[in-house]
Formats: structure tokens, C-alpha cells, sequence
């Protein structure tokens, strides 16, 4: 059954990287308020399992388009066909990231700094641009883009990430100053939550989920669905409507720790 009550009903968002982890938290918080939901994941299998699983759980309407962010083509495609089912896009959330290899600074090539920008900078920039018309003809908008604490405090060994994360801050500030007439808000989320990485680097050792978790204030990891998903709601409802431009830090109180946590090389 279609919801027929919640701060999003009438409302189309687009995730990328929404298949699983932080993205998918924020698809079913999107959907529990009545959102159609446009996943956009590389993985066309989780992208459906999790489309599914929203029109079991919440009666919305959902929509998994099998994307590679790094190609423009699919970005542009994942936007056509999401307006070809629901007529627009109204919230747009840039979450997708495929990782990093930790090495030194020094170490770093072209190629591999490049690589981050093509993961996170420019996919949300293609989107934007993309959808920026529409956006601008109805007056309202609203795009959400995931950034890191690891960018702010300069996380070691990953630069890459760090230069992608806060190239994309940069982006969505300069959105929400030049889009703020046309009723469109541009913010960040830096989360601190058990992510699809998280879940990878957990699994590598039982104590690297107590070495996070003992960078955090409140002594625990965040949940996606449970802790993320509802900032992400805010952000897209005309609850946040005077809000844009803004880094909000959703990480039981991290931030103020810093990443105190060292990668491991393979040196």
C-alpha cells in the first residue's frame, strides 16, 4: 500500500550508493516517510534486493538502476530513467565512494588521485548539473551530499579520499550560495556510522571495531537506518527549508576526537 502520510510523500530521491550501508540506512528513512526512491548502485544485485525490500516494507514506489558513478553516461542514465518513472527527481544524495588503498602522500600517483575525484567529485557534479534544471523550474530542491570527517582532519594515508571528500564540500557550498534563489538547498552529512567499509575493515580484525568506537565520545558506532537515515530526512523536508550550505557531523560526537586511528601499510 502507497503511503499516504510522511514529510516526503510526493517526493522522488535519487541515492547513489544506496544498495547497501549508509546509503540504504538512508533509503529506508527516506521511504518510511513516504519517498519514491531511485537506487543507484554498482551492484545491480543489492541495488534490487534493497529496491524490493522498500516496496515491501513501506508500500513506496522504488527503482534500482545498475550505475557505475565514475562513467557520466550512467550518472545522466540513472537520472533519465528515474524521471521516466516518476516524472522528477526532487532530492538528490551523493553517497557513493568505492574506496581507498592506504599509502603515504609520497606514494600517491596521478592516476590514483585522480580515481577519487572521479568517484565522488565528479558524479555529484554531473548529477547536479543535471538535475539543477528541474530543480529550478519548481522552486524547490534539495541535495545532500556524504562527505568524511577523514577529509576534515586530514585521515593519514589516504589522501585521495581526503582531497574527493572536501572537493565536494567545496562543490556543495558554491551550490548553495548560487541555487539559494531558486529555492534549492545544497548540504553535507560527514557520518559516523558502520558503512559498508566500516563492515569490510571490521571483518578484517575483532579489535578494529573497538579502535573505532573508542575514537567516539558516545562510545559506539552509528546505524545507518537508525542514526544517519533521519538527518538525511530532515536535510530533503521542508523542515531544513532555511538551512543550505551547511557540514552537519552525525558521528556520536567524533569530530571532536579526530581519527585517531592509523591504517595499516603494506610496506
Amino acid at each position: 500500500m502507497q503511503q499516504s502520510q510522511g514529510r516526503l510523500v510526493g517526493r522522488t530521491a535519487l541515492i547513489t550508493g544506496g544498495g547497501e550501508g549508509i546509503g540504504r540506512g538512508m533509503a529506508r528513512r527516506m521511504a518510511a516517510e513516504g519517498a519514491s526512491i531511485i537506487i543507484a548502485d554498482w551492484q545491480a544485485d543489492l541495488g534490487e534486493r534493497t529496491a524490493q525490500a522498500l516496496r515491501d516494507d513501506f508500500g513506496v514506489q522504488s527503482l534500482a538502476v545498475a550505475t557505475d558513478v565514475r562513467e557520466r553516461d550512467q550518472v545522466l542514465g540513472a537520472i533519465d530513467a528515474g524521471v521516466a518513472r516518476f516524472g522528477a527527481i526532487d532530492i538528490l544524495v551523493n553517497n557513493a565512494w568505492g574506496g581507498s588503498q592506504p599509502a603515504r602522500l609520497e606514494a600517491k600517483t596521478e592516476a590514483v588521485m585522480a580515481g577519487g575525484l572521479q568517484m565522488a567529485l565528479w558524479p555529484a557534479f554531473w548529477a547536479m548539473q543535471a538535475l539543477f534544471p528541474q530543480m529550478r523550474d519548481r522552486g524547490w530542491g534539495r541535495i545532500i551530499n556524504m562527505c568524511s570527517l577523514n577529509g576534515v582532519n586530514a585521515h593519514l594515508y589516504s589522501a585521495e579520499y581526503n582531497v574527493s571528500k572536501e572537493a565536494l564540500r567545496a562543490l556543495t557550498r558554491t551550490a548553495a550560495r548560487e541555487w539559494a534563489r531558486h529555492g534549492i538547498t545544497a548540504n553535507v552529512i560527514c557520518p559516523g556510522a558502520a558503512s559498508a567499509a566500516y563492515e569490510r575493515f571490521v571483518s578484517m580484525s575483532p579489535d578494529n571495531a573497538a579502535t573505532v568506537a573508542k575514537a567516539v565520545p558516545m562510545g559506539w558506532v552509528g546505524d545507518p537506518e537508525r542514526d544517519i537515515g533521519p538527518v538525511a530526512v530532515f536535510l530533503a523536508s521542508d523542515d531544513s527549508r532555511y538551512m543550505t550550505g551547511n557540514t552537519l557531523f552525525v558521528d556520536g560526537g567524533g569530530h571532536i576526537n579526530g581519527v585517531p586511528w592509523e591504517p595499516q601499510l603494506d610496506e
